[in-house]
């Protein structure tokens, strides 16, 4: 039995998602203007939505609409209205970040199918059926898996009946995604909100080891990986490329299309993959796939690497002795070539049209028979030449017979008024005819209701149309106890385990990202010291899940935060309250009602992207807490891959594991500006950019209403070589300043002299 692969494709514009229908792809996601990752494509009208849809459908390919970024409260109004008229199309998906989308859609649109984007950061074998419990059908994994690692994934997807997406071509982030806040700390520019400046693309002031572009990475291509993707049980094969052009989409996904194919048919590989080089590129890697994380990944260019890619090719030929007009020769051809496919993809797509049908009504009655209404439909759709257009009749008539009426009549005025807005987004009344309609004729009116709802239910694909959904009214739900918020602390280090005698406040541990296979230390740790939280990070992969996993298995502690959503699936099957952390970066209440209904809940920090106004907007769920860090390293971006190769160097050509437990280095680096960012590597910590400030934000304490909890980061992560503040003196500071000493801000701003809360400032 042949496999069933699905072939994903990226489309910006509506030429570009012609270009991919046509080339073969099995389905496409797009975005409209708003609530999508990608501000910088063309994106596309909501009218024309509907026509990519049907013009998609034509050819049995699917339409997946991308509304992947967080949401801000003030959007839900909006959004429920673009999911009202979603519901009554035939879309096929909806791609999503924000958890309160994820229970806005499960709740109140069932029928739309749910989609978890790359966002939300999914790469261990919790997340998938925590994610399943919120309504999604499919996910979209973390580039940075290998393929064991997605083996294995694939595995528990099947058994929580959810397929997988993983990405097969296209550009690669240096950083997480979902977890890279790089603009976001400078000028709000979130990549959360698809408005990603591409800091890691920026040029930086050369760096020790020689690069100008350090954290600039290849294209991610898994040409030649086919086979072991399709036998680890990947569903969806998912390029990405949404601010490409039309030629970009057809070469890419042509090219994989009869890959895909020809694999399937013969067990071969039957492409060769050079078309690819023709169209944009900054190279291309598989390294995240194959588990081989080395230098080659990084190229110092992050323009098209499509003329350097012929020139390569050419040498390898020729031998040394090419000569400079011989490269001539083979860049000009290749400009040739590039102008043959924009010219040849143009030519194939000319024809596919997403212009609204045209819809005629025709009235007709008699007395003593029903009101007859004919519908005719004149479609134009991707019409070759010489072809005519595809017209339909149906013809619908009322239940009962028209009989004279002395009082109200169903008169042409009546049936006009009634149906002359019938336009919609997929329709265009090109004629309402009631000519042949008798005047002083009548039957009950909600038979004219009755049908039009037949006449709408037809003309969307036999659907009867969905009753709008009004967004409820949430009550804000007071604090529980009316306490003033209490101060936390953030630690890290087993000495600072003293730090207990100087507080009265909870004392969060931060757990590592990565470990030894079986370790059992922190267990033992944990057992103890019975008043430390654990606190779990974002980015739990493997093994490292499984001995985190193990931690909370066996220390089963009464409360934990965790960052990463496979430990609170796991946390709630075994009743371990939880709260979740700031990196799950939650901005809005419906997203509250997802933790806490969807996920057994009991309190979350709220994301420190948005502003005042926008944290006053949230509302509380009853008997559920609201915690905010007040203070801490701003983290622009993590990643797998290693940053110091490109920065200072380093004698060990790729990452392993020991890289992750024992490499604690630090560096910085300097953008063109004059910016410094420190990047730091933590002992069994993944290698992380930081803001060269602090955040620190006081200002929050007139928020002290909304907040059960106030958190200070004492791990001095991304500190780099700096002096830190005396961690006794921030506690003293921090506790006066909630107790209303408002001269501890003061001395405050003293203790973290380079400090910001630009974030709390700009907002999303």
């Amino acid at each position: 039995m042949k496999p069933k692969i699905e072939l994903l494709a990226p489309g910006g514009d509506v030429e570009a998602i012609k270009a991919a229908i046509i080339a073969g792809a099995d389905a496409v996601y797009c975005g409209l203007d708003t609530f999508n990752a990608r501000n910088r494509a063309a994106n596309i009208s909501f009218d024309q939505l509907v026509g990519i849809i049907r013009l998609a459908h034509q050819y049995d390919c699917q339409i997946f609409l991308t509304l992947n970024i967080v949401i801000l409260e003030q959007e839900f109004k909006t959004l429920f209205k673009l999911l009202n008229k979603l519901v009554n199309t035939t879309l096929d998906g909806v791609i999503v970040q924000d958890m309160g989308l994820l229970y806005v859609l499960r709740n109140y649109f069932p029928t739309l199918d749910i989609h978890a984007s790359t966002q939300l950061t999914t790469h261990n074998a919790g997340q998938i059926p925590f994610l399943k419990s919120l309504g999604v059908s499919r996910v979209n994994l973390s580039r940075e898996l290998n393929l064991r690692e997605i083996t294995a994934l694939a595995k528990v997807g099947q058994e929580h009946d959810t397929l997988l997406e993983v990405f097969v071509h296209g550009s690669l982030c240096v950083a997480f995604s979902g977890l890279c806040y790089s603009t976001s700390a400078s000028a709000g520019n979130s990549g959360n909100r698809g408005r990603c400046s591409q800091a890691c693309r920026e040029e930086y002031e050369t760096t020790e080891s020689g690069h100008n572009f350090p954290l600039n990475i290849k294209d991610n291509s898994a040409f030649f990986d086919l086979p072991a993707l399709i036998e680890a049980g990947v569903y969806s094969f998912k390029v990405e490329g949404r601010i490409k052009g039309a030629s970009y989409v057809h070469t890419v996904i042509d090219s994989f299309r009869k890959q895909i194919d020809g694999y399937v048919e013969t067990g071969e590989l039957t492409q060769d993959g050079e078309r690819l080089y023709k169209v944009f590129n900054r190279d291309f890697t598989n390294a995240f796939l194959r588990g081989d994380l080395n230098q080659s990944m990084f190229i110092d260019n992050p323009r098209d690497n499509s003329k350097n890619h012929i020139v390569d090719k050419l040498k390898a030929e020729k031998g040394e002795s090419i000569s400079v007009v011989q490269i001539h020769d083979a860049k000009q051809q290749l400009q040739l070539d590039k102008q043959e496919i924009n010219a040849s993809v143009d030519e194939k797509i000319a024809h596919l049209s997403i212009d609204k049908i045209k819809l005629s009504l025709c009235f007709a009655s008699e007395q003593g028979e029903p009101l007859r209404l004919t519908v005719v439909t004149e479609q134009s759709d991707s019409l070759l030449p010489g072809q005519t257009a595809n017209t339909q009749t149906q013809v619908f008539t009322s239940a009962s017979l028209m009989l004279p009426s002395e009082e109200l009549s169903v008169d042409k005025e009546a049936i006009e008024k009634r149906f002359r807005n019938i336009n919609n987004a997929n329709y265009e009344l090109a004629l309402l005819d009631t000519e042949l309609v008798k005047d002083g004729l009548s039957i009950p009116f909600r038979e004219i209701t009755t049908l039009k709802n037949e006449l709408l239910a037809y003309l969307n694909e036999g659907n009867a149309v969905i009753a709008e959904v009004q967004p409820p009214k949430l009550a804000h739900h007071p604090k529980a106890d009316g306490q003033q918020p209490a101060l936390s602390m953030l630690i890290c280090d087993e000495a600072d385990v003293a730090l207990a005698d100087v507080t009265d406040g909870d004392i969060y541990f931060k757990l590592p990202d990565a470990y030894k296979r079986g370790c059992t230390k922190y267990v033992d740790f944990l057992q103890q010291n019975p008043r430390l939280i654990p606190w779990f990070p974002p980015v739990l992969i493997g093994k490292d899940f499984d001995v985190a996993l193990n931690i909370l298995q066996q220390v089963k502690p009464e409360l934990i935060v965790t960052n990463n959503t496979g430990i609170a699936y796991h946390a709630g099957q075994l009743g371990v309250k939880w709260i979740a952390g700031p990196f799950l970066n939650t901005t809005n209440s419906y997203a509250l009602l997802a933790l806490k209904q969807g996920a057994g809940c009991s309190g979350a920090f709220i994301s420190n992207e948005i502003n005042r106004q926008q944290i006053k907007q949230i509302a509380r769920p009853n008997n559920f807490k609201m915690f905010y860090s007040i203070y801490h390293p701003i983290l622009l971006m993590a990643s797998r891959q290693c940053f110091f190769q490109q920065s200072v160097g380093c004698e060990k050509p790729r990452i392993d594991n020991g890289c992750m437990l024992s490499c604690d280095k630090s560096t910085s680096i300097k953008n063109l500006k004059g910016d410094s960012f420190a990047i730091d590597k933590q002992k069994a910590g993944y290698p992380s950019i930081y803001n060269q400030d602090q955040f620190l934000n006081t200002d929050i304490i007139d928020l002290s209403d909304m907040f059960d909890g106030f958190m200070i980061d004492l791990t001095n992560i991304g500190a780099g070589d700096r002096q830190s503040p005396d961690k006794i003196e921030l506690i003293k500071q921090f506790e006066a300043l909630l107790n209303g000493q408002s001269e501890a801000s003061v001395k405050l701003s003293s203790l973290v002299p380079e400090s910001t809360h630009l974030q709390y400032q700009n907002g999303l």
